[in-house]
This record gives C-alpha cells, sequence and structure tokens, in this order.
C-alpha cells in the first residue's frame, strides 16, 4: 500500500483549481511598480499602492504581446490598466485549503494587463511648509 504525503493536495481539489471558470473580467486602474520581470512567460510581478480585492498588494500579471517588456522599468512608477479575473472556488474547496493548509482562498485570480503609463511622480517636487525653520 502506498502511503500519501503529508503534504499532497487531493485530486479533487487540485481539479476544480485547475478547472476553474473565471467570470466576467472587471477593468482596474491602479498605481504601483514592477517588482520582477519574467520574459520567458511573458509576466511581470507588480507592487501595488492599494489592494486588489482579495487583499494583495503584489501580483503577478500577464502582459500583451503589443507591449515591451524591454521598454518597461522596476521601480518606477506606473499606472496600470488590467482585467482581474476572478473564479470561485466551492466551499468544500475553500474550507480544505483552510484547515488543512492554513491558506484563506475563497477564489482564483488572473490578472492581465492592459496598458501602462509611466508617472512623472518625483519631478514635480513641491516646497514643504516643514523645511522652513
Amino acid at each position: 500500500m502506498v502511503k500519501k504525503k503529508e503534504d499532497e493536495i487531493p485530486e479533487w481539489v487540485t481539479d476544480e483549481i485547475q478547472n476553474a471558470k473565471f467570470k466576467k473580467p472587471e477593468e482596474l486602474k491602479k498605481q504601483g511598480y514592477i517588482l520582477e520581470f519574467y520574459y520567458e512567460d511573458n509576466k511581470i510581478d507588480v507592487q501595488l499602492y492599494d489592494p486588489v480585492e482579495d487583499g494583495r498588494h503584489i501580483v503577478t500579471m500577464d502582459v500583451p504581446k503589443t507591449i515591451k517588456m524591454d521598454d518597461l522599468l522596476k521601480g518606477e512608477v506606473y499606472e496600470f490598466v488590467f482585467d482581474q479575473h476572478k473564479a470561485p472556488l466551492s466551499k468544500k474547496v475553500s474550507e480544505f485549503l483552510e484547515k488543512e493548509k492554513e491558506i484563506d482562498m475563497k477564489a482564483i485570480y488572473q490578472f492581465d494587463l492592459k496598458s501602462l503609463e509611466l508617472l512623472d511622480v518625483g519631478s514635480s517636487e513641491t516646497t514643504d511648509d516643514d523645511s522652513e525653520e
């Protein structure tokens, strides 16, 4: 008899996650900056100033072929326009993940970058009243 590994996730859980049905996407516009590039997968990790629906500030976005990743800059402030796709998970899967894996996950999210604009944040330096002493 083959003993199952403790960290193995049952097939019914992985099946539901892999076959999750995404609802109609919601377009979001948020500011943040790029943390990492994944050229082979055409993805970027982005740190957003305001969280997405599930509370995360760091998300991985799919970058369309129309955007040249080589033209993007790490650490610079952008306004990102992206689609947030959400696929709710069943109560059974959510409860399993919470009890067995200590993962609080009610849905799967996917983020598709549509456009981005480099913001000129640092150049409009305003004088602070605090600096006068």
